[in-house]
């Protein structure tokens, strides 16, 4: 088959002990899936779940032990951070039951679901979708992704964000309004997942505005963590 341009290189995230890397399929994200963080973005309650996409472009893979980095994006002046246990699909399906959910999980790993907060306040008040302030390119970074086996209890993780050292955010995954399989009911009802779809499972409170030049690193306890710098 020819093109009439050359497609784009597809987006592959570091496996964690493999050489092989894990082809990006879609990304998906998941509001509000932390009671403190839905009480500071103004709600309460364990509303349904509900979920917003990301282009595969937004994906930025950072390898373990590197600082990845990232653009400040345009027409935003508030840009802020939201870091989450991003769960990687290898077995796709729909209406897949919550006692089954584990099954089509290839691994973990930690990501950072950034957001034009001001432009997606705008939309939220104008009722329209948030795309402008969720899904721009380089905003899902995310480090390598560490494989079911190895990866622990991360449903009892600790998970954390620092800001130039200071810390911004920390909870407890176990502390997720709706858990991974739970999560994954609700999302293959909507959608038939695909091997390499990757979820973010939401964010606790603590989000904040960064700037250019500053680093980010956020962790889940038992994964390979996550560093980020934001260019001008």
């Amino acid at each position: 088959m020819s093109f009439v341009f050359p497609p784009a290189p597809p987006v592959a995230v570091p496996v964690v002990g493999q050489t092989a890397a894990f082809p990006v399929h879609r990304v998906y994200c998941v509001g509000r899936n932390y009671a403190e963080h839905a009480k500071e973005m103004g709600f309460t309650g364990r509303e349904p779940p509900f979920f917003f996409m990301k282009p595969f472009d937004a994906v930025v893979p950072v390898p373990a032990g590197q600082t990845g980095t990232i653009a400040y994006p345009s027409l935003t002046k508030d840009l802020h951070h939201e870091i989450e246990l991003v769960v990687a699909i290898g077995t796709g399906g729909s209406n897949i039951k919550a006692a089954d959910a584990h099954k089509h999980i290839f691994g973990y790993a930690v990501g950072l679901d950034m957001t034009r907060r001001d432009l997606q306040g705008e939309m939220k008040k104008q009722g329209r979708p948030w795309c402008i302030g969720k899904g721009f390119e380089q905003s899902a970074p995310i480090g390598p992704i560490t494989p079911v086996a190895q990866a622990g209890d991360v449903e009892k993780a600790e998970i954390h964000l620092t800001v130039n050292g200071k810390e911004r955010q920390r909870s407890d995954v176990s502390k997720l309004i709706w858990n991974i399989a739970e999560t994954i009911e609700h999302l293959s009802a909507a959608w038939t997942l695909q091997p390499g779809d990757l979820i973010y499972s939401g964010t606790p409170e603590g989000v904040a505005a960064v700037v250019a030049g500053d680093v980010l690193s956020g962790g889940v306890a038992g994964l390979e963590s996550l560093t980020v710098r934001i260019t001008g």
